[in-house]
């Protein structure tokens, strides 16, 4: 017998208990100092507490451990195959925010009109290539919700189309004409609708503003507002960086006061601000993904009321603590060409919103004439724990995933290598958050 491969041992913050954690065997437990430090030396437990930690998979026989490993790299298979596929849309690269921190305005595409027969062959191609698949639309862009008439058009257009195929829709948008769209996306078969604010009203305007300058933060509030109202689910993204985190606090009091918080339509995300294919001007602001949760932590232990507007993941801590459980272990954390394709009005097949537009990431065409690069689809599809070396031997792997296909193939070139993810320290915070 042996310790298993798979646990996660290490000092809760600011505590003097330490925790284990095993993915594959669903467990986890808080222990003292010196039975974590044993563990991590590698010293087994005696008598009772060897035939418990054996009970909770802590301690393996190896065999008995890649037998279940196998079993639930199967389980994990049939599952994501048996999936919803959400297949994003992109009309137009166009957009009415000159946002700081715009990845794709070095992608290069000029605006087009939309033809129609794209519109039509995106169809077609869901409904040969996902045509035993669950699935949903999401309109991106770019700003897919532009102001005018053939803005509309097409929104009116794709609801029209998506309710004939009985596809719900979710729209990407900055929310700026959101105010303006409600008529339009009353009751349509909508799954949310994700609107960005970077902070309070003044960081907000510095980050997000139009194109030749302008405040967006008083009109895309209204937006939420009178979408809340109809009932339609607003999911909040905040996107940081060492230039807005701090005003964390004074956001979540403002969606507190407004009654967001209380509704049950309205969710919230973070999102990091992060370096994906081109340089940002002044990227010193960038956190790694470490610096941004400490930074969390800390501010969450001054302003606890931040919790009642966005409980930060800390890896597996929430939903541990709101489920009574772990999650299933997670042999691949990207979802791009299994439960994620990104389509754009050039005709071109992408494998996820981290990649459309980017000109050298094409996986295939749908317009004007079908095509598709099967051997680049297929090193895609492949990579997971099991393909990426250095994901083998890491005993954190099935709460990582191996991260993002198009972070680490941006660092290194090379598909199958790893975007790895801080998870013993991020547990280390979220425990103490939520213990």
């Amino acid at each position: 017998m042996q310790y298993s491969k798979h646990n996660i041992v290490a000092p809760v913050t600011d505590s003097d208990q330490w925790y284990i954690v095993n993915v594959l065997s669903g467990n986890a437990d808080l222990i003292d100092s010196s039975v974590g430090e044993n563990a991590q030396a590698g010293i087994l437990p005696k008598g009772e507490d060897l035939a418990a930690w054996t009970e909770k998979g802590y301690v393996v026989d190896p065999a008995e451990e890649l037998s279940r490993y196998r079993l639930a790299y199967l389980d994990f298979l049939d599952t994501r195959d048996a999936d919803e596929v959400q297949v994003f849309f992109v009309p137009w690269y166009s957009c009415n925010f000159s946002c700081s921190y715009c990845f794709q305005e070095g992608y290069g595409w000029k605006p087009e009109a939309l033809n129609p027969e794209v519109t039509d062959s995106f169809f077609t191609w869901m409904r040969t290539n996902l045509a035993n698949r669950r699935k949903y639309v999401t309109l991106f862009g770019g700003e897919p919700l532009l102001p005018g008439a053939q803005g509309r058009k097409f929104v009116i257009d794709m609801f029209a189309r998506c309710r004939q195929d009985h596809l719900d829709v979710a729209i990407v948008t900055n929310g700026y004409t959101l105010s303006s769209y409600l008529d339009v996306l009353e009751n349509q078969p909508i799954r949310e609708i994700q609107v960005t604010l970077d902070g309070p009203r003044a960081m907000h305007d510095q980050r997000r503003m139009l194109k030749g300058g302008g405040p967006s933060f008083d009109k895309i509030v209204e937006g939420i507002d009178g979408a809340l109202a109809l009932g339609i689910t607003i999911n909040l993204r905040m996107v940081v960086d060492r230039e807005n985190l701090a005003t964390l606090p004074e956001l979540a009091q403002f969606a507190i006061d407004r009654g967001w918080t209380t509704n049950p339509h309205f969710k919230t995300q973070i999102g990091r601000n992060y370096e994906l294919h081109t340089c940002q001007v002044g990227n010193e602001r960038l956190y790694s993904r470490i610096d941004m949760y400490q930074m969390l932590y800390a501010l969450v232990k001054e302003h606890p009321h931040i919790l009642e507007f966005h409980r930060p993941a800390f890896s597996l801590a929430r939903f541990l603590f709101e489920n009574d459980q772990l999650p299933a272990p997670l042999f691949d954390a990207c979802t791009g060409t299994k439960t994620e394709w990104a389509l754009d009005g050039t005709g071109r097949v992408y494998s996820c919103t981290a990649t459309v537009g980017k000109q050298g990431e094409e996986l295939g065409t749908y317009y004007p004439v079908p095509s598709e690069n099967a051997n680049l689809i297929a090193e895609w599809q492949s990579r997971d724990v099991c393909s990426i070396e250095e994901c083998k031997t890491c005993n954190m792997q099935l709460a990582c995933g191996g991260g993002c296909t198009a972070v680490a193939k941006n660092r290194t070139g090379n598909i199958l290598s790893t975007d790895c993810r801080p998870i013993s320290d991020l547990l280390s915070m979220g425990l103490a958050t939520y213990s």
